[in-house]
């Protein structure tokens, strides 16, 4: 049985290709948007990780401690979309933005203008969530 080599294109799809200084500055705009977020996020945790509040007994400290809890969430999450963000870049400037990164289809624009971080098309994305 022969193997068939599987190759990655390495050529944005034309219709990406075309919009790639749209995707760009699209991009770049949520990457700054988002590292801001990641940025205030942050603060506010170690704000809050430093009250005082947190010193007091137990009972006192609850309220505190969930708002901590809160905001290290958020800031994982804001983290995540960041470096979703910075993927997307990367793969715009190496040539693969617009390509599902499984099935290699390309992405329909509708799918990019609501999800510009998107790595993969609609099908695939419903495959990878039904194994998880």
């Amino acid at each position: 049985m022969t193997q068939v080599a599987h190759e990655i294109p390495t050529t944005m799809p034309a219709q990406a290709a075309g919009r790639a200084p749209r995707w760009r500055s699209l991009l770049e705009a949520r990457w700054h948007a988002r590292l801001q977020e990641v940025t205030e996020l942050s603060l506010a945790y170690h704000d809050a990780a430093a009250a005082p509040e947190l010193q007091a007994d137990v009972e006192a400290a609850r309220p505190a401690k969930r708002q901590l809890r809160r905001l290290l969430q958020q800031a994982v999450t804001a983290r995540r979309a960041l470096a979703d963000t910075e993927e997307a870049l990367g793969r715009l400037a190496d040539g693969r933005y617009g390509r599902c990164e499984h099935c290699e289809s390309t992405l329909p624009p509708g799918l990019l203008a609501l999800e510009p971080e998107s790595r993969y098309c609609r099908r695939c994305q419903v495959d990878a969530t039904l194994i998880a």
